[in-house]
């Protein structure tokens, strides 16, 4: 099995879900799009990650390689149909690239937050064994306002409807982090647009807040992503 993922900014990567690919075993290849790498033949891999990153759906001016991006999001899932994971910036992509739309957050979700899962996110095997309601770190100011057409809400919380998504049989996306590691916190907010976000949401103390609820909940934060991961790896295994 070989894994795609689209990053968008050097600490953005797969994060604590980088140990399981290794433990199992999986090849996972990035392209660091705003660095300029090339997206390959996307014929070459099973499943496709798509990172977060501080630019939106729509700064395709700043940040033109978003445009063929989007296309290959498109392309996997609708055309060749193939798994595929979005967290945050990739949450917001495949529903801007699928026909939805993104629009701002208000008001911004920055911190640990509950995130209750649906009736359907209850149902759906990406999150069997979770808890219907969990402790999720956010960092956001956009959120998906629109759905595509068939897709199906996951999880919400009280001022998101759309925290998590279906598209399909195997396309998913969340607009949390469940890939959070315990040096994440710290080096996301040494970028200037999350350190400004976060101040905006949380005040001056709002670093410390975030970093130590961020440590009171690691645990269960790394053990929700292996779920997940087993979960999905299962789901894309059984669907060959």
């Amino acid at each position: 099995m070989k894994v795609l993922v689209f990053q968008h900014i050097d600490c953005e990567h797969p994060g604590s879900l980088r140990e399981f690919l290794k433990r199992d075993g999986i090849q996972w290849d990035p392209v660091n799009l705003d660095q300029g790498d090339a997206i390959p033949a996307l014929e070459d891999y099973d499943a496709l990650w798509v990172m977060g990153g501080p630019m939106d759906v729509w700064d395709v001016e700043d940040h033109p390689w978003l445009i063929p991006e989007k296309a290959a999001i498109r392309r996997w899932v609708s055309d060749l149909k193939k798994p595929y994971l979005g967290l945050c910036l990739g949450h917001q992509l495949l529903a801007d690239a699928l026909g939805g739309t993104c629009g701002p957050q208000v008001p911004s979700e920055v911190g640990v937050l509950d995130v209750t899962l649906t009736d359907a996110g209850q149902a759906d095997p990406l999150f069997a064994e979770t808890p219907k309601v969990q402790k999720c770190l956010q960092w956001h100011s956009v959120r998906v306002a629109q759905p595509p057409e068939g897709a199906i809400v996951l999880a919400k919380s009280e001022t998101c409807p759309v925290q998590a998504m279906r598209i399909g049989r195997h396309a998913w996306s969340m607009q949390y982090h469940v890939e959070i590691e315990p040096d994440t916190v710290s080096n996301w907010v040494a970028v200037p647009a999350y350190h400004k976000s976060l101040v905006n949401t949380l005040g001056d103390e709002g670093y410390a807040k975030m970093s130590r609820e961020a440590d009171e909940n690691m645990s269960d934060f790394l053990s929700s992503a292996e779920q997940i991961y087993r979960n999905f790896i299962a789901e894309i295994s059984s669907a060959h």
